[in-house]
């Protein structure tokens, strides 16, 4: 098989974990035969710092020429002091507007071999975590009409953003979620804020609908605090949970740090088609950038979905799953998530022990 991934490193530690993902890309595609092409492009601050755009016209055109796309991290405190359109973080916004991506996948599973580095208590965890987060991805607040008002009608300087969504965009988000429930443990939890918003009265309008159409998976509503709440006192309850693009990006962090690292989740961000964007939930953490310690498995773990999501590699995908499993079991850590009597090793050597084992 011969792919084309358009590479975006990114800012911070962009750089530094997408160069171990390429590593273990590699890897991969010798031992099973395949060939991919890496086209690397600018997006985040350092294009910024580059073309004075955080998403040039140069890189759309690539990313829309891609097989699928792996993204680092994009954005810092170097950036802070622009305006909200040229900030790095416009950027994602773009490419998932651009090429359609709607739907963002998120899953949340404790690794046995991290289990004590889960904050909660051995009683909550039970028999550990595995769950996913379905957000919808270009809809909603972040991408409603938004306005600074100068003064007010009392003088004063406001602002507003409108949360908007329209049937068929809640339709198809609803659509992936049963899709997903079907493969893993038949149950969907679809989150909202119907008892004030207007979009999550439509939204549970729109899910009931489709739920009909999926008799065996067990179906229920919950309010987004409720849902924070059940994160941390009993995880296990959910299987895939499905939600608008603003409580999807505030869960789905909280559901990551009950695996113990923010470092270890990856997600994927997918169409109607087979093209997606790959990358780790985190930032780009400017405070360890060049150290040579991020903790670069989120980002490997994401260039294992991409295998499977948008190249229909499940081997080879598993390949990598099993390899990151196997450095951990061995007591391999960054420092992120070091533990007593484990073996403290930087971002590279992660890598290398990654790619060792496929």
């Amino acid at each position: 098989m011969r792919k084309t991934i358009a590479v975006i490193k990114g800012d911070g530690i962009g750089p530094e974990i997408v160069n171990e993902a390429l590593k273990v890309l590699e890897k991969a595609a010798v031992k099973y035969g395949h060939h991919f092409a890496y086209q690397p492009v600018l997006a985040g601050g350092c294009a910024i710092d580059e073309t004075g755009q955080p998403l040039p016209k140069e890189t759309i055109e690539a990313c829309l020429a891609s097989d699928s796309v792996l993204l680092g991290a994009v954005g810092g405190p170097k950036w802070d002091h622009l305006g909200g359109d040229v900030r790095p973080e416009k950027a994602l916004l773009g490419i998932r507007h651009a090429l359609g991506l709607y739907a963002n996948i998120r899953p949340s599973k404790l690794f046995g071999a991290l289990a004590n580095a889960c904050p909660l208590k051995d009683e909550i965890i039970g028999n550990g975590l595995d769950l996913v987060i379905v957000r919808e991805l270009i809809g909603g607040a972040y991408f409603g009409k938004k306005e600074i008002i100068e003064k007010n009608e009392n003088g004063e300087k406001a602002a507003y953003d409108t949360m908007i969504y329209s049937e068929s965009e809640i339709e198809r988000i609803a659509r992936v979620a049963f899709d997903m429930a079907g493969k893993r443990r038949k149950k969907v939890t679809s989150v909202d804020k119907a008892n004030v918003l207007e979009s999550s009265r439509l939204w549970r309008e729109v899910l009931h609908h489709v739920a009909k159409d999926y008799p065996d998976i067990e179906y229920s509503d919950m309010l987004v605090d409720n849902t924070a709440m059940q994160l941390v006192r009993n995880p296990g309850q959910f299987d895939v949970i499905v939600t608008e693009n603003m409580f999807g990006d505030i869960l789905s962090d909280e559901a990551s740090m009950i695996t113990g690292s923010i470092g270890m989740i990856p997600s994927s961000s997918l169409g109607d088609g087979s093209r997606g964007m790959y990358e780790p939930i985190h930032g780009s953490a400017p405070d360890i950038a060049g150290q040579n310690k991020a903790n670069p498995i989120a980002t490997i773990l994401s260039a294992a979905m991409m295998l499977k999501y948008s190249f229909d590699l499940s081997e080879e995908s598993e390949a990598i799953e099993n390899a990151v499993n196997e450095v951990l079991d061995l007591g391999y850590r960054t420092g992120d998530i070091m533990s007593e009597g484990c073996k403290l090793v930087s971002c590279s050597e992660m890598g290398n022990l990654i790619a060792e084992r496929i």
